[in-house]
């Protein structure tokens, strides 16, 4: 993985590239990071009186901006991020975070990621326009299906279609429960960025 650019690139150059580069590292690549949150940001920071002290910083600014946003371009931002259990066109940082790429990981069992895949279609049920996000922190995509679980207010099982898709009640787009769980998967994300700025050695 190439370096991050510099801070004094990041906000001073004239073009968005770097920025763009930076972002779509930490932050996962989506339409609306591209055309919302880097002209946002790029603007901001060529009016910042003082010079961005840590990557770190830079993430918080975006997070902050992001959080401003209505709840529909949120809900596209944290939708940049690859469901939990994914193994197909995953990008770097995340590959390794859902360890697919490490050459001493044990691979998923085939019954964990197809319950994951189902806790998430249940979830996206109970959420709609939202998809899954947490800051798994190391843990095994195992934890995170026991996690997952109480998070929905369901039983530990490894059943692959318990319960039925049909018994999630759709929480209502916009209500406070609604906004919460959106909330706390904007605030996720950033956890994930600053995560992948320690797994660099950066801050």
């Amino acid at each position: 993985m190439e370096p991050l650019p510099s801070l004094e690139r990041i906000r001073s150059s004239a073009s968005a590239q770097p920025l763009t580069d930076t972002l779509t590292s930490l932050l996962e690549s989506s339409s609306v990071l591209f055309q919302t949150l880097v002209p946002q940001l790029h603007d901001k920071l060529q009016n910042l009186p003082l010079p961005l002290e840590s990557y770190a910083q830079l993430i918080e600014l975006a997070i902050n901006q992001v959080r401003t946003w209505d709840n529909d371009l949120q809900a596209q931002f944290i939708s940049g991020h690859p469901r939990i259990g994914e193994t197909k066109n995953l990008s770097t940082f995340s590959a390794k975070e859902q360890g697919t790429t490490h050459p001493t990981s044990t691979p998923t069992p085939p019954k964990v990621l197809a319950r994951l895949a189902h806790l998430n279609a249940y979830y996206e049920r109970r959420y709609p326009k939202l998809v899954y996000i947490i800051f798994v922190n190391g843990r095994s995509r195992a934890e995170i299906v026991r996690v997952l679980e109480d998070h929905l207010g369901l039983e530990h099982s490894l059943s692959i279609d318990g319960p039925s898709l049909d018994a999630a009640v759709p929480v209502e787009i916009g209500s406070q429960t609604w906004l919460g769980e959106l909330d706390r998967a904007v605030i996720d994300v950033g956890l994930i960025a600053k995560s992948r700025l320690r797994s660099l050695g950066v801050d």
